[in-house]
Protein backbone atom coordinates (compact mmCIF):
# COMPACT_ATOMS: atom_id res chain seq x y z
CA UNK A 1 0.00 0.00 0.00
CA UNK A 2 2.91 2.59 0.79
CA UNK A 3 4.83 1.16 -2.27
CA UNK A 4 1.68 2.34 -4.35
CA UNK A 5 0.91 4.76 -2.80
CA UNK A 6 4.56 6.29 -3.11
CA UNK A 7 4.34 5.02 -6.87
CA UNK A 8 0.70 7.60 -7.45
CA UNK A 9 2.10 9.99 -5.56
CA UNK A 10 5.19 10.35 -8.32
CA UNK A 11 2.84 10.43 -10.97
CA UNK A 12 0.73 13.07 -9.69
CA UNK A 13 4.48 14.61 -9.18
CA UNK A 14 5.77 14.46 -12.60
CA UNK A 15 2.39 15.26 -13.91
CA UNK A 16 2.71 18.48 -11.63
CA UNK A 17 5.84 19.43 -13.07
CA UNK A 18 4.12 18.81 -16.29
CA UNK A 19 1.39 21.03 -15.69
CA UNK A 20 3.82 23.70 -14.61
CA UNK A 21 6.27 23.59 -17.75
CA UNK A 22 2.80 23.46 -20.33
CA UNK A 23 1.52 26.94 -18.09
CA UNK A 24 4.55 28.73 -18.65
CA UNK A 25 4.86 27.18 -22.44
CA UNK A 26 0.70 28.70 -22.35
CA UNK A 27 1.85 31.67 -21.01
CA UNK A 28 4.66 32.99 -23.22
CA UNK A 29 2.22 32.31 -26.26
CA UNK A 30 -0.52 34.45 -24.61
CA UNK A 31 1.51 37.01 -24.18
CA UNK A 32 2.87 36.85 -27.80
CA UNK A 33 -0.78 37.01 -28.77
CA UNK A 34 -1.59 39.35 -26.86
CA UNK A 35 1.31 42.01 -27.89
CA UNK A 36 1.02 41.02 -31.65
CA UNK A 37 -2.17 42.94 -32.55
CA UNK A 38 -1.05 46.47 -31.98
CA UNK A 39 -3.27 48.91 -32.96
CA UNK A 40 -3.51 49.98 -36.77
CA UNK A 41 -1.63 46.50 -37.50
CA UNK A 42 -3.36 43.97 -39.36
CA UNK A 43 -2.76 40.21 -37.17
CA UNK A 44 0.65 38.64 -38.79
CA UNK A 45 -0.43 35.70 -40.54
CA UNK A 46 0.15 32.10 -40.10
CA UNK A 47 2.94 30.52 -42.58
CA UNK A 48 4.30 27.25 -42.53
CA UNK A 49 8.02 29.10 -42.81
CA UNK A 50 7.14 32.39 -41.89
CA UNK A 51 9.03 35.18 -40.01
CA UNK A 52 12.36 33.28 -41.10
CA UNK A 53 12.36 30.90 -38.66
CA UNK A 54 15.25 29.09 -40.82
CA UNK A 55 17.50 32.09 -39.56
CA UNK A 56 16.04 32.63 -36.23
CA UNK A 57 18.05 29.86 -34.03
CA UNK A 58 19.37 30.42 -30.49
CA UNK A 59 23.16 30.80 -31.20
CA UNK A 60 26.09 29.65 -28.00
CA UNK A 61 27.62 33.23 -27.41
CA UNK A 62 30.86 33.05 -25.15
CA UNK A 63 30.81 36.45 -24.07
CA UNK A 64 26.93 35.93 -22.66
CA UNK A 65 26.11 36.04 -19.40
CA UNK A 66 23.72 33.36 -19.33
CA UNK A 67 20.49 32.46 -21.25
CA UNK A 68 18.59 35.20 -19.38
CA UNK A 69 21.20 37.89 -19.03
CA UNK A 70 19.91 40.99 -19.83
CA UNK A 71 20.79 42.88 -23.47
CA UNK A 72 19.94 46.51 -23.85
CA UNK A 73 19.63 47.12 -27.66
CA UNK A 74 18.73 50.89 -28.29
CA UNK A 75 20.87 52.16 -30.31
CA UNK A 76 21.95 53.14 -34.25
CA UNK A 77 22.81 50.12 -36.37
CA UNK A 78 24.66 50.39 -39.51
CA UNK A 79 24.80 47.37 -41.88
CA UNK A 80 23.18 45.93 -45.32
CA UNK A 81 20.30 44.63 -47.08
CA UNK A 82 19.74 42.08 -49.89
CA UNK A 83 17.31 39.98 -51.22
CA UNK A 84 18.08 36.32 -51.08
CA UNK A 85 16.41 36.07 -54.39
CA UNK A 86 18.30 36.98 -56.81
CA UNK A 87 15.25 38.00 -59.41
CA UNK A 88 14.37 40.53 -56.81
CA UNK A 89 10.78 40.27 -58.65
CA UNK A 90 7.89 42.38 -57.55
CA UNK A 91 4.90 41.75 -59.18
CA UNK A 92 3.24 44.96 -57.18
CA UNK A 93 6.12 46.99 -56.98
CA UNK A 94 8.47 46.44 -59.79
CA UNK A 95 10.59 49.67 -59.18
CA UNK A 96 12.98 47.60 -57.16
CA UNK A 97 16.35 48.48 -59.12
CA UNK A 98 19.04 47.47 -57.25
CA UNK A 99 19.24 43.61 -55.45
CA UNK A 100 21.72 45.15 -52.48
CA UNK A 101 22.54 48.23 -50.56
CA UNK A 102 23.00 49.95 -46.98
CA UNK A 103 20.87 50.17 -44.60
CA UNK A 104 20.32 52.36 -40.89
CA UNK A 105 18.33 50.81 -38.62
CA UNK A 106 17.51 53.38 -35.53
CA UNK A 107 15.95 51.53 -32.19
CA UNK A 108 14.92 52.12 -29.07
CA UNK A 109 13.81 49.83 -26.13
CA UNK A 110 11.46 50.06 -23.03
CA UNK A 111 10.87 47.27 -21.00
CA UNK A 112 7.21 46.56 -20.60
CA UNK A 113 5.18 44.91 -17.21
CA UNK A 114 5.82 41.65 -18.66
CA UNK A 115 9.54 40.33 -17.39
CA UNK A 116 11.42 39.16 -20.66
CA UNK A 117 9.77 41.57 -23.08
CA UNK A 118 10.67 45.15 -23.83
CA UNK A 119 8.71 47.43 -26.10
CA UNK A 120 10.71 48.20 -29.03
CA UNK A 121 10.35 51.21 -31.69
CA UNK A 122 12.71 52.39 -34.54
CA UNK A 123 12.72 53.55 -38.18
CA UNK A 124 14.71 51.68 -40.90
CA UNK A 125 16.48 53.90 -43.49
CA UNK A 126 17.22 51.71 -46.64
CA UNK A 127 19.58 53.25 -49.54
CA UNK A 128 20.27 51.99 -53.24
CA UNK A 129 16.51 50.86 -53.44
CA UNK A 130 15.20 52.63 -56.62
CA UNK A 131 17.21 53.34 -59.75
CA UNK A 132 15.49 56.44 -60.02
CA UNK A 133 17.32 60.40 -59.37
CA UNK A 134 14.94 61.12 -56.40
CA UNK A 135 16.51 57.95 -54.11
CA UNK A 136 19.26 60.46 -52.40
CA UNK A 137 18.24 60.37 -49.19
CA UNK A 138 16.97 56.58 -48.83
CA UNK A 139 13.37 55.19 -48.40
CA UNK A 140 12.29 55.14 -44.54
CA UNK A 141 9.68 53.13 -42.78
CA UNK A 142 8.82 53.54 -39.57
CA UNK A 143 8.54 49.82 -37.40
CA UNK A 144 7.46 48.74 -33.65
CA UNK A 145 7.28 45.37 -32.06
CA UNK A 146 8.96 43.27 -29.48
CA UNK A 147 11.77 41.79 -27.98
CA UNK A 148 12.21 38.47 -26.17
CA UNK A 149 15.27 39.01 -24.95
CA UNK A 150 15.56 36.13 -23.03
CA UNK A 151 15.70 34.24 -26.59
CA UNK A 152 17.53 37.10 -28.48
CA UNK A 153 14.60 37.19 -30.86
CA UNK A 154 13.39 40.69 -32.01
CA UNK A 155 9.86 40.90 -34.02
CA UNK A 156 8.69 44.21 -35.75
CA UNK A 157 5.86 45.21 -38.13
CA UNK A 158 5.78 48.54 -39.98
CA UNK A 159 4.33 51.14 -37.84
CA UNK A 160 1.03 53.00 -38.69
CA UNK A 161 0.80 55.24 -36.55
CA UNK A 162 -0.17 59.05 -37.47
CA UNK A 163 2.34 61.24 -38.63
CA UNK A 164 3.32 64.26 -36.08
CA UNK A 165 2.31 62.20 -33.14
CA UNK A 166 6.19 61.69 -31.26
CA UNK A 167 6.41 59.52 -28.44
CA UNK A 168 9.01 59.34 -25.94
CA UNK A 169 10.96 56.78 -28.06
CA UNK A 170 10.34 58.67 -31.45
CA UNK A 171 11.95 61.73 -29.32
CA UNK A 172 14.57 60.00 -28.27
CA UNK A 173 15.61 59.18 -31.96
CA UNK A 174 15.31 62.58 -33.01
CA UNK A 175 17.73 63.67 -30.27
CA UNK A 176 20.53 61.05 -31.28
CA UNK A 177 23.63 63.18 -32.65
CA UNK A 178 24.02 60.23 -35.41
CA UNK A 179 20.12 60.45 -36.46
CA UNK A 180 20.85 64.45 -36.45
CA UNK A 181 24.26 64.60 -38.25
CA UNK A 182 22.62 62.14 -40.55
CA UNK A 183 19.73 64.44 -41.33
CA UNK A 184 21.91 67.72 -41.37
CA UNK A 185 24.35 66.13 -43.83
CA UNK A 186 21.31 64.72 -46.17
CA UNK A 187 19.53 68.63 -45.78
CA UNK A 188 22.68 70.39 -46.89
CA UNK A 189 24.57 68.15 -48.52
CA UNK A 190 22.65 65.47 -50.23
CA UNK A 191 18.69 66.70 -50.76
CA UNK A 192 16.33 69.77 -50.55
CA UNK A 193 13.87 69.66 -48.73
CA UNK A 194 11.65 69.98 -50.91
CA UNK A 195 12.71 66.93 -53.09
CA UNK A 196 12.27 64.67 -49.43
CA UNK A 197 8.57 65.75 -49.64
CA UNK A 198 8.59 64.66 -53.35
CA UNK A 199 10.24 61.69 -52.94
CA UNK A 200 8.12 60.61 -49.75
CA UNK A 201 4.97 61.15 -51.74
CA UNK A 202 5.80 59.47 -54.97
CA UNK A 203 7.72 56.76 -53.31
CA UNK A 204 6.87 52.58 -53.76
CA UNK A 205 7.56 52.51 -50.04
CA UNK A 206 5.15 54.91 -49.31
CA UNK A 207 2.39 52.63 -51.26
CA UNK A 208 3.84 49.60 -49.78
CA UNK A 209 3.19 50.66 -46.19
CA UNK A 210 -0.61 50.84 -47.73
CA UNK A 211 -0.97 47.86 -49.40
CA UNK A 212 1.46 45.51 -47.23
CA UNK A 213 2.26 43.61 -43.87
CA UNK A 214 5.57 44.21 -43.52
CA UNK A 215 6.96 41.72 -41.06
CA UNK A 216 10.81 41.48 -39.82
CA UNK A 217 12.18 39.02 -37.35
CA UNK A 218 15.88 39.35 -36.72
CA UNK A 219 18.56 37.89 -34.07
CA UNK A 220 20.54 39.45 -31.72
CA UNK A 221 23.85 38.62 -30.71
CA UNK A 222 26.91 40.42 -28.92
CA UNK A 223 29.99 41.46 -31.08
CA UNK A 224 32.82 39.87 -29.92
CA UNK A 225 35.58 41.50 -27.47
CA UNK A 226 38.16 41.68 -30.24
CA UNK A 227 36.00 43.54 -32.72
CA UNK A 228 34.68 46.07 -30.45
CA UNK A 229 36.13 48.49 -30.10
CA UNK A 230 34.51 50.50 -27.56
CA UNK A 231 33.79 50.25 -23.68
CA UNK A 232 29.98 49.82 -24.76
CA UNK A 233 28.75 46.44 -25.53
CA UNK A 234 28.21 46.24 -29.05
CA UNK A 235 25.48 44.09 -30.92
CA UNK A 236 24.83 42.54 -34.02
CA UNK A 237 21.14 42.24 -35.84
CA UNK A 238 20.54 39.87 -38.30
CA UNK A 239 17.08 38.45 -39.72
CA UNK A 240 14.30 38.52 -42.25
CA UNK A 241 12.12 41.43 -43.99
CA UNK A 242 8.80 39.98 -45.46
CA UNK A 243 6.19 41.68 -47.36
CA UNK A 244 2.84 39.86 -47.44
CA UNK A 245 -0.33 41.56 -48.96
CA UNK A 246 -3.08 42.78 -47.38
CA UNK A 247 -5.29 40.63 -50.07
CA UNK A 248 -3.07 37.74 -49.37
CA UNK A 249 -2.82 37.54 -53.12
CA UNK A 250 1.49 36.95 -52.99
CA UNK A 251 4.38 39.00 -51.88
CA UNK A 252 4.94 42.28 -52.22
CA UNK A 253 8.58 41.83 -52.81
CA UNK A 254 11.01 38.80 -51.98
CA UNK A 255 12.29 38.20 -48.71
CA UNK A 256 15.33 40.79 -47.81
CA UNK A 257 18.05 39.76 -45.48
CA UNK A 258 19.07 42.59 -42.92
CA UNK A 259 22.89 42.19 -41.52
CA UNK A 260 23.40 45.39 -39.31
CA UNK A 261 26.19 46.33 -36.42
CA UNK A 262 25.62 48.82 -33.68
CA UNK A 263 27.67 52.05 -34.02
CA UNK A 264 29.79 53.04 -31.29
CA UNK A 265 28.57 56.20 -30.88
CA UNK A 266 31.79 57.09 -28.65
CA UNK A 267 33.82 56.71 -31.65
CA UNK A 268 31.41 58.44 -34.00
CA UNK A 269 31.47 61.27 -31.58
CA UNK A 270 35.58 61.23 -32.11
CA UNK A 271 35.00 61.54 -35.47
CA UNK A 272 33.03 64.56 -35.15
CA UNK A 273 35.85 66.02 -32.93
CA UNK A 274 38.75 65.49 -34.74
CA UNK A 275 36.57 66.83 -37.91
CA UNK A 276 36.51 70.09 -35.86
CA UNK A 277 40.08 69.84 -34.89
CA UNK A 278 41.08 69.44 -38.66
CA UNK A 279 39.08 72.39 -39.49
CA UNK A 280 40.51 74.78 -36.32
CA UNK A 281 44.15 73.85 -37.55
CA UNK A 282 43.43 74.78 -40.83
CA UNK A 283 41.93 77.92 -40.04
CA UNK A 284 44.67 78.77 -37.88
CA UNK A 285 46.75 77.65 -40.93
CA UNK A 286 45.15 80.22 -43.29
CA UNK A 287 45.60 83.38 -40.50
CA UNK A 288 49.08 82.53 -40.94
CA UNK A 289 49.21 82.69 -44.71
CA UNK A 290 47.15 85.71 -44.81
CA UNK A 291 49.03 87.90 -42.46
CA UNK A 292 52.03 86.63 -44.90
CA UNK A 293 50.40 87.88 -48.02
CA UNK A 294 49.82 91.19 -46.27
CA UNK A 295 52.95 91.52 -45.61
CA UNK A 296 53.85 90.81 -48.61
CA UNK A 297 51.56 93.68 -50.82
CA UNK A 298 51.62 95.83 -47.31
CA UNK A 299 52.22 98.88 -49.85
CA UNK A 300 49.44 101.02 -51.93
CA UNK A 301 51.50 99.63 -55.24
CA UNK A 302 51.08 95.91 -53.92
CA UNK A 303 47.74 96.20 -52.51
CA UNK A 304 46.07 97.43 -55.95
CA UNK A 305 47.95 94.23 -57.88
CA UNK A 306 45.44 91.70 -55.60
CA UNK A 307 41.88 91.17 -56.91
CA UNK A 308 39.32 92.11 -54.69
CA UNK A 309 37.08 89.53 -56.46
CA UNK A 310 39.52 86.52 -55.01
CA UNK A 311 39.77 87.90 -51.77
CA UNK A 312 36.09 88.67 -51.91
CA UNK A 313 35.56 84.77 -53.03
CA UNK A 314 37.19 83.05 -50.35
CA UNK A 315 35.85 85.41 -47.57
CA UNK A 316 32.39 84.51 -49.06
CA UNK A 317 33.59 80.58 -48.76
CA UNK A 318 34.44 80.80 -45.57
CA UNK A 319 31.50 82.84 -44.33
CA UNK A 320 29.50 79.81 -45.01
CA UNK A 321 31.54 77.23 -43.54
CA UNK A 322 31.07 79.75 -40.38
CA UNK A 323 27.15 79.06 -41.03
CA UNK A 324 27.21 75.28 -41.53
CA UNK A 325 29.53 74.44 -38.46
CA UNK A 326 27.25 77.25 -36.06
CA UNK A 327 24.14 75.47 -37.38
CA UNK A 328 25.63 71.96 -36.89
CA UNK A 329 26.48 72.93 -33.23
CA UNK A 330 23.17 73.90 -32.64
CA UNK A 331 21.68 71.16 -33.90
CA UNK A 332 23.85 68.57 -32.19
CA UNK A 333 23.95 70.28 -28.47
CA UNK A 334 26.65 67.02 -27.41
CA UNK A 335 28.70 68.60 -30.01
CA UNK A 336 28.63 71.83 -29.82
CA UNK A 337 31.62 73.44 -28.51
CA UNK A 338 33.88 71.26 -30.94
CA UNK A 339 31.27 73.00 -33.18
CA UNK A 340 31.24 76.17 -32.34
CA UNK A 341 35.11 76.35 -31.85
CA UNK A 342 35.55 75.38 -35.37
CA UNK A 343 33.12 78.14 -36.22
CA UNK A 344 34.71 80.98 -34.46
CA UNK A 345 38.08 80.73 -36.08
CA UNK A 346 36.39 80.36 -39.28
CA UNK A 347 34.59 83.74 -38.27
CA UNK A 348 38.05 85.52 -36.96
CA UNK A 349 39.62 84.62 -40.51
CA UNK A 350 36.61 85.57 -42.68
CA UNK A 351 35.48 89.02 -40.45
CA UNK A 352 39.03 89.97 -39.03
CA UNK A 353 41.57 88.70 -41.39
CA UNK A 354 39.87 88.85 -44.82
CA UNK A 355 36.99 91.74 -44.73
CA UNK A 356 39.98 93.73 -43.50
CA UNK A 357 42.64 93.05 -46.48
CA UNK A 358 39.33 93.29 -48.69
CA UNK A 359 39.22 96.85 -47.34
CA UNK A 360 43.29 97.90 -48.06
CA UNK A 361 42.48 96.31 -51.70
CA UNK A 362 39.21 98.28 -52.34
CA UNK A 363 41.37 101.45 -50.79
CA UNK A 364 44.79 100.73 -52.56
CA UNK A 365 42.40 100.40 -55.72
CA UNK A 366 41.01 104.41 -55.88
CA UNK A 367 43.41 106.48 -54.49
CA UNK A 368 42.03 109.14 -56.12
CA UNK A 369 39.05 109.38 -53.35
CA UNK A 370 41.46 109.27 -50.35
CA UNK A 371 41.47 112.90 -50.37
CA UNK A 372 37.80 113.11 -50.65
CA UNK A 373 34.81 114.09 -47.87
CA UNK A 374 33.76 111.55 -45.27
CA UNK A 375 30.50 111.19 -46.93
CA UNK A 376 32.07 110.12 -50.40
CA UNK A 377 34.12 107.72 -48.20
CA UNK A 378 30.99 105.95 -46.48
CA UNK A 379 28.88 106.24 -49.42
CA UNK A 380 31.25 104.27 -51.31
CA UNK A 381 31.89 101.78 -48.27
CA UNK A 382 27.78 101.24 -48.13
CA UNK A 383 28.09 99.79 -51.47
CA UNK A 384 31.00 97.82 -51.39
CA UNK A 385 29.63 96.13 -47.60
CA UNK A 386 26.13 95.62 -49.62
CA UNK A 387 27.29 93.93 -52.45
CA UNK A 388 29.13 91.54 -50.37
CA UNK A 389 26.58 90.24 -48.19
CA UNK A 390 24.25 90.73 -50.75
CA UNK A 391 25.91 88.32 -52.95
CA UNK A 392 26.38 85.87 -49.31
CA UNK A 393 22.91 85.85 -48.69
CA UNK A 394 21.89 85.75 -52.54
CA UNK A 395 24.33 82.78 -52.69
CA UNK A 396 22.62 81.03 -50.12
CA UNK A 397 19.32 81.31 -51.93
CA UNK A 398 20.72 79.96 -54.98
CA UNK A 399 22.06 76.61 -53.41
CA UNK A 400 19.02 75.91 -52.15
CA UNK A 401 17.07 76.37 -55.78
CA UNK A 402 19.41 74.57 -57.58
CA UNK A 403 20.41 72.12 -54.37
CA UNK A 404 20.36 68.89 -57.21
CA UNK A 405 23.54 70.63 -58.65
CA UNK A 406 25.36 71.36 -55.43
CA UNK A 407 29.09 70.22 -56.76
CA UNK A 408 28.78 72.01 -59.93
CA UNK A 409 28.77 74.93 -57.22
CA UNK A 410 31.23 73.47 -55.27
CA UNK A 411 33.27 73.84 -58.21
CA UNK A 412 32.43 76.75 -59.22
CA UNK A 413 32.99 78.46 -55.55
CA UNK A 414 36.40 76.98 -55.89
CA UNK A 415 38.04 78.80 -58.77
CA UNK A 416 38.95 81.97 -56.58
CA UNK A 417 41.97 82.06 -58.04
CA UNK A 418 40.80 82.61 -61.30
CA UNK A 419 40.01 86.19 -60.61
CA UNK A 420 43.70 86.83 -59.93
CA UNK A 421 45.19 84.84 -62.70
CA UNK A 422 42.60 87.61 -65.28
CA UNK A 423 43.79 90.70 -63.42
CA UNK A 424 47.27 89.68 -63.62
CA UNK A 425 47.27 89.35 -67.25
CA UNK A 426 44.90 92.76 -67.82
CA UNK A 427 47.17 94.80 -65.74
CA UNK A 428 50.23 92.83 -66.25
CA UNK A 429 51.09 92.59 -62.44
CA UNK A 430 54.16 91.52 -61.19
CA UNK A 431 54.04 89.46 -58.47
CA UNK A 432 51.09 90.25 -56.44
CA UNK A 433 50.72 87.11 -54.40
CA UNK A 434 53.49 85.14 -52.40
CA UNK A 435 54.03 82.04 -53.88
CA UNK A 436 53.67 80.69 -50.12
CA UNK A 437 50.01 82.16 -50.34
CA UNK A 438 49.05 80.58 -53.07
CA UNK A 439 50.42 76.98 -52.16
CA UNK A 440 49.02 77.18 -48.58
CA UNK A 441 45.34 78.17 -49.76
CA UNK A 442 45.41 75.72 -52.29
CA UNK A 443 45.81 72.66 -50.16
CA UNK A 444 43.65 74.17 -46.78
CA UNK A 445 41.00 75.02 -48.83
CA UNK A 446 40.67 71.70 -50.00
CA UNK A 447 40.94 69.83 -47.02
CA UNK A 448 36.97 70.24 -46.29
CA UNK A 449 35.49 69.33 -49.28
CA UNK A 450 38.16 66.67 -49.95
CA UNK A 451 36.84 64.92 -46.12
CA UNK A 452 33.22 65.99 -47.01
CA UNK A 453 33.35 63.62 -50.21
CA UNK A 454 36.25 61.38 -50.32
CA UNK A 455 36.87 60.24 -47.06
CA UNK A 456 35.01 56.99 -46.99
CA UNK A 457 34.61 56.56 -43.25
CA UNK A 458 32.99 60.34 -42.68
CA UNK A 459 31.06 61.26 -39.82
CA UNK A 460 28.30 62.91 -42.26
CA UNK A 461 27.62 59.59 -43.94
CA UNK A 462 28.30 61.17 -47.33
CA UNK A 463 28.93 58.57 -50.32
CA UNK A 464 32.04 59.32 -51.13
CA UNK A 465 33.03 60.47 -54.84
CA UNK A 466 36.66 59.23 -56.17
CA UNK A 467 36.57 60.79 -59.21
CA UNK A 468 34.63 64.39 -58.17
CA UNK A 469 37.28 64.57 -55.83
CA UNK A 470 40.38 64.05 -58.15
CA UNK A 471 38.34 66.80 -60.75
CA UNK A 472 38.34 69.40 -57.70
CA UNK A 473 41.93 68.53 -56.98
CA UNK A 474 43.29 68.32 -60.50
CA UNK A 475 41.15 72.01 -61.03
CA UNK A 476 42.61 73.64 -57.99
CA UNK A 477 46.13 72.50 -59.28
CA UNK A 478 45.67 73.92 -62.26
CA UNK A 479 44.98 77.48 -61.05
CA UNK A 480 47.41 77.18 -58.52
CA UNK A 481 49.85 76.41 -61.42
CA UNK A 482 49.59 78.95 -63.63
CA UNK A 483 49.79 81.56 -60.96
CA UNK A 484 53.29 80.13 -59.87
CA UNK A 485 54.10 80.50 -63.52
CA UNK A 486 52.84 83.97 -63.88
CA UNK A 487 54.79 84.71 -60.66
CA UNK A 488 58.26 83.38 -62.00
CA UNK A 489 57.90 83.61 -65.66
CA UNK A 490 55.58 87.08 -65.96
CA UNK A 491 51.87 87.63 -66.23
CA UNK A 492 51.44 87.07 -69.92
CA UNK A 493 53.80 84.13 -70.17
CA UNK A 494 51.10 81.65 -71.70
CA UNK A 495 49.81 84.68 -74.07
CA UNK A 496 51.56 84.31 -77.55
CA UNK A 497 53.23 87.67 -78.05
CA UNK A 498 51.01 88.68 -81.86
CA UNK A 499 48.23 88.97 -80.00
CA UNK A 500 49.76 91.67 -76.92
CA UNK A 501 49.01 94.91 -77.00
CA UNK A 502 52.01 97.33 -77.31
CA UNK A 503 53.61 97.56 -74.14
CA UNK A 504 55.65 101.08 -72.79
CA UNK A 505 59.37 100.50 -72.66
CA UNK A 506 61.11 102.39 -69.84
CA UNK A 507 64.31 101.48 -72.14
CA UNK A 508 63.17 103.21 -74.90
CA UNK A 509 65.72 106.10 -76.82
CA UNK A 510 65.09 109.37 -76.72
CA UNK A 511 66.73 112.44 -77.97
CA UNK A 512 69.45 114.13 -75.93
CA UNK A 513 72.76 116.26 -75.81
CA UNK A 514 75.70 113.79 -76.03
CA UNK A 515 77.11 115.78 -73.01
CA UNK A 516 73.99 115.84 -71.52
CA UNK A 517 74.19 114.75 -67.43
CA UNK A 518 71.33 114.64 -65.10
CA UNK A 519 70.09 113.88 -61.48
CA UNK A 520 68.01 111.11 -59.69
CA UNK A 521 65.54 112.61 -57.70
CA UNK A 522 65.38 109.20 -56.01
CA UNK A 523 68.84 108.30 -55.24
CA UNK A 524 70.21 112.32 -55.46
CA UNK A 525 73.29 110.75 -57.58
CA UNK A 526 74.24 111.80 -61.39
CA UNK A 527 72.79 109.60 -64.29
CA UNK A 528 75.61 109.47 -67.02
CA UNK A 529 73.15 109.00 -69.73
CA UNK A 530 75.52 109.51 -72.99
CA UNK A 531 75.99 105.26 -72.91
CA UNK A 532 72.96 103.71 -73.43
CA UNK A 533 72.58 101.10 -70.90
CA UNK A 534 70.22 99.43 -68.65
CA UNK A 535 71.29 101.08 -65.74
CA UNK A 536 69.04 104.30 -66.59
CA UNK A 537 65.18 104.03 -67.14
CA UNK A 538 63.14 106.85 -68.84
CA UNK A 539 59.80 107.46 -68.11
CA UNK A 540 56.66 108.54 -70.83
CA UNK A 541 57.15 112.12 -69.03
CA UNK A 542 61.18 112.34 -70.01
CA UNK A 543 61.89 112.15 -66.73
CA UNK A 544 65.40 109.90 -65.71
CA UNK A 545 66.10 107.32 -63.17
CA UNK A 546 68.22 104.87 -62.36
CA UNK A 547 67.12 101.17 -63.33
CA UNK A 548 67.11 99.75 -59.58
CA UNK A 549 65.75 103.19 -58.14
CA UNK A 550 62.76 103.47 -60.29
CA UNK A 551 61.63 100.10 -59.78
CA UNK A 552 61.66 100.13 -56.09
CA UNK A 553 59.74 103.36 -56.48
CA UNK A 554 56.93 101.61 -58.71
CA UNK A 555 56.79 98.47 -56.32
CA UNK A 556 55.29 101.28 -53.92
CA UNK A 557 53.84 103.91 -55.84
CA UNK A 558 52.57 104.01 -59.65
CA UNK A 559 53.55 107.86 -60.03
CA UNK A 560 56.21 109.37 -61.27
CA UNK A 561 58.67 110.82 -58.38
CA UNK A 562 59.03 113.92 -60.27
CA UNK A 563 55.76 115.21 -61.84
CA UNK A 564 53.24 112.50 -60.21
CA UNK A 565 51.67 111.63 -63.16
CA UNK A 566 50.70 107.95 -63.04
CA UNK A 567 52.90 105.00 -64.83
CA UNK A 568 51.96 102.33 -67.29
CA UNK A 569 53.28 99.27 -65.81
CA UNK A 570 56.71 98.27 -66.29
Amino acid sequence: MGTGGNAEFGWFGRRGRLGFAFRVVLGLWVVLAVLRPVTGLRPLRDRAHSWGDEWLYIRKDENALGPFSYWNITGTYKGSWRFLDSTNSSARFPDFGKSSGNSIIELVSSPTKITGVHYVQGVIIFHDVFDNEHEVGGSQIRVEGVYIWPFRQLRMVANSGKEGELSQEEEYILSNPYHLLGVFSSQVFQESPREKIWRKRHSPIYEMEKHCNIEIAAQISRVSSTQNDGDRDRYHLEGLMESPSVDDDGDCFSPLLLNATSVNIEAYYNKAVNYTLMVTFVSFLQVLLLIRQMEHSNTQSGAAKVSILMIGQQAIMDAYLCLLHLTAGILVESLFNAFATAAFFKFVVFSIFEMRYLLAIWKASRPMNNGEGWETMRRELSVLYSRFYGILLGGILVMYEFHNFLRPILLLMYSFWIPQIITNVIRDSRKPLHPHYILGMTVTRLAVPLYMFGCPNNFMRIEPSKSWCICLGVFMGLQASILLLQHYLGSRCFIPRQILPEKYSYYRRFNQDTNHVTDCVICMTTIDITHRSNECMVTPCDHFFHSGCLQRWMDIKMECPTCRRPLPPA
